[in-house]
């Protein structure tokens, strides 16, 4: 928490913000047995507004829709959120059968007799942590209905024929969004409305030279700007039509730099973490091109990893 908290403070990031964060957790400090839950974030979030905003409607005590396109950071800002407010993470996975019972609990028979097994929102109601509702928007409404009043002034979840229970006043729910993916819906307004929602902007030149740095502090510098010009060209490709988004991956460009430091060409790596992320052959065709004009094919991690 204390490097987390550096960063923010070296981003410029609202004082009295950060102060509030920390009297939240001296407010509500983590049981021992729960710390194994509080993240260990590998990468910061880099977005000076977008934290100060996330911050006030947490210590609100508001819930958090992150809603954007991919490649946003909304799983490393959620991530993050819950190390720096120092709180356990329970993460759902939200999918076209995602029901109640995967939700909430649902009964198991363990042996002896049946018993209610809990599900992640009802551990996290019950724990005080942060529930991470990934990809809310992939689930049928009709199975999110059961989180309307663990999202609304009751704050509280109520299992037919076992116990209604309220939350911890600690406990938060961040729940993310993508556009236009397949299988995804649009969220009903009462669902909607129980949420603070921020806009998601694509991340800056200057914060993801930032963020290749501080993962990579060895990377030669014209190789690091060279890479951040190629993200921001793949960018403006993907908002023209000229390429769909398959190859705009902030985690392929970071994974394609892990490889080149395993010892990969650039070229090899590239194909693998951008390239390949696309199956049509012409398209693949387009982004290569792309990635020839700013980054050489036969760049070894000397050349790399040279600065």
């Amino acid at each position: 928490m204390n490097e987390l908290l550096s960063f923010l403070e070296a981003e410029g990031v609202n004082a009295a913000l950060l102060q509030g964060v920390s009297a939240f957790r001296e407010v509500y400090p983590a049981a021992p047995e729960q710390r194994g839950r509080i993240p260990s974030p590998e990468y910061f979030y880099y977005g000076k507004r977008t934290w100060e905003l996330a911050l006030a409607a947490l210590l609100a005590g508001k819930n958090l829709l992150l809603a954007g396109p991919k490649a946003t950071g909304k799983n490393v800002l959620s991530e993050n959120l819950a190390a720096l407010f120092g709180r356990p993470m329970w993460n759902v996975s939200f999918h076209i059968n995602t029901d109640a019972a995967a939700l909430v609990g649902t009964d198991t028979y363990d042996g002896h007799a049946v018993v209610f097994r809990p599900g992640p929102i009802w551990l996290c109601a019950q724990q005080g942590g942060f529930g991470v509702l990934d990809e809310i928007n992939m689930a049928k409404n009709e199975a999110l209905a059961v989180l309307h009043a663990a999202l609304d002034f009751r704050r509280s979840l109520d299992v037919p024929g076992y116990d209604k229970i309220a939350l911890r006043p600690e406990t938060r729910f961040i729940a993310t969004m993508n556009y236009g993916y397949a299988g995804t819906r649009d969220l009903n307004e009462a669902l909607t409305s129980r949420f603070a929602v921020l806009d998601m902007p694509v991340i800056a030149e200057e914060d993801l030279q930032k963020l290749i740095s501080r993962r990579y502090p060895g990377i030669n510098a014209r190789i690091c700007g060279q890479l951040v010009k190629l993200y921001g060209e793949l960018e403006r490709k993907a908002e023209s039509a000229e390429i769909s988004d398959s190859a705009l991956d902030l985690r392929g460009l970071l994974d394609a730099l892990a490889l080149m430091e395993k010892g990969l060409h650039s070229g090899d790596a590239l194909e693998m973490c951008l390239v390949n992320k696309t199956f049509d052959s012409y398209e693949r065709g387009l982004i290569r091109d792309v990635i020839a004009a700013r980054i050489p094919a036969d760049l070894t991690r000397a050349d790399v990893f040279a600065g």
